[in-house]
């Protein structure tokens, strides 16, 4: 019997004959390209799963870094009418803030589910630290957690707008001067707008008196509130008043130098630049439930209704602080 006898005999033999190959299809006019087999959108074979590759991913990153700079070069991005630039804060800073957050001081975060989702709002919080990196963090801890990804407009000292480079870049940041007439236009305008009513006297007090909230001035932020008729959130942040620990304050040197406060720590000015390193302190920051103002929007210039509201989120902020103590029983914990 015959070779190809015998391959008659099986089934589905006899018809059998190999598939033509494709035509070749020219692109362009170029050098013809081959066909390959069908693969799905991600341009792997169904059923394969590959991960990127490593050479690809970093190719666009930096080819988004490329862009973002010509975009800088070119002066083609915005700012706001306070000087704020989102694509800058985005981009730069808050990258570079988020090691602190996440990796150093390891930042939890309690009811976020009570800062607005929209519109405007007033958030309080206590201020401690020596540096106002509490002020960071909390602009961090809300445009991380919080679901629409806001971004917290802070109210800043003149002295942070005296500062050559320090104002440069807290206007880019998003901060403006802390005086009602700013806070109105901002909240008026749907912003989240961030105040520590405690100032140079709450990141200036000794480490004996940590945790314990100084005098709110004033009640300013109240009358600002009132007037927008926005929501007061009260925020306790426990962690920073162990970053740099004050001793000690040098009042004649601070006085020589126009500083608020001449801090001695345990590392500064002992260790040099190596003082100005923060301690790994675990923080803690809760947001408590919003105080409604647009009822009271008639009172504005009542001082006693200024004082009681004043008070009130002071109370707030101040057991808020003591049950986050209770949940860190170690300051420098995981």
């Amino acid at each position: 019997m015959s070779q190809d006898e015998f391959r008659s005999m099986l089934p589905g033999q006899a018809d059998f004959t190999l598939p033509r190959p494709a035509e070749p299809v020219r692109v362009n006019g170029r050098r013809p390209i081959p066909e390959v087999p069908s693969m799905n959108g991600n341009g792997h074979h169904p059923g394969l799963e590959t991960p990127p590759d490593p050479i690809d991913v970093w190719d666009q990153r930096v080819a988004a870094g490329l862009a973002f700079l010509r975009r800088r070069f070119a002066g083609n991005y915005e700012v706001d009418d306070f000087g704020f630039d989102r694509e800058l804060n985005d981009a730069v800073f808050q990258p570079l803030l988020r090691v602190l957050y996440h990796d150093w001081f390891r930042t939890e975060v309690y009811g976020i589910e009570n800062v607005p989702k929209d519109g405007g709002a007033l958030v309080v919080a206590n201020h401690s630290g020596t540096v106002a990196l509490d002020a960071l963090m909390l602009g961090v801890a809300i445009r991380d957690q919080h679901p629409q990804e806001r971004h917290l407009r802070l109210l800043g000292a003149d002295l942070v707008f005296r500062m050559p480079v320090v104002s440069e870049l807290a206007r880019k940041s998003g901060a403006t001067v802390a005086c009602n007439p700013d806070a109105e236009r901002l909240m008026s305008t749907g912003e989240l707008v961030g105040v520590f009513p405690e100032g140079f006297k709450g990141i200036g007090k000794r480490f004996a008196d940590r945790y314990k909230l100084q005098r709110f001035g004033r009640g300013g932020f109240v009358s600002a509130a009132l007037r927008t008729g926005t929501p007061i959130v009260p925020v306790a942040i426990v962690g920073a008043e162990e970053i740099y620990p004050i001793l000690a304050d040098l009042k004649p040197l601070a006085r020589l130098l126009g500083m608020p406060y001449f801090p001695i720590t345990p590392t500064f000015p002992w260790l040099g630049p190596l003082g100005l390193v923060p301690l790994p302190s675990k923080w803690l920051i809760q947001f408590c439930p919003p105080i409604p103002t647009e009822h009271l929007t008639d009172l504005a210039d009542d001082p006693m209704v200024v004082y009681n509201l004043a008070d009130q989120v002071r109370e707030t902020i101040q057991a808020s602080l003591l049950e986050l103590l209770e949940k860190r029983p170690d300051p420098f914990g995981l």
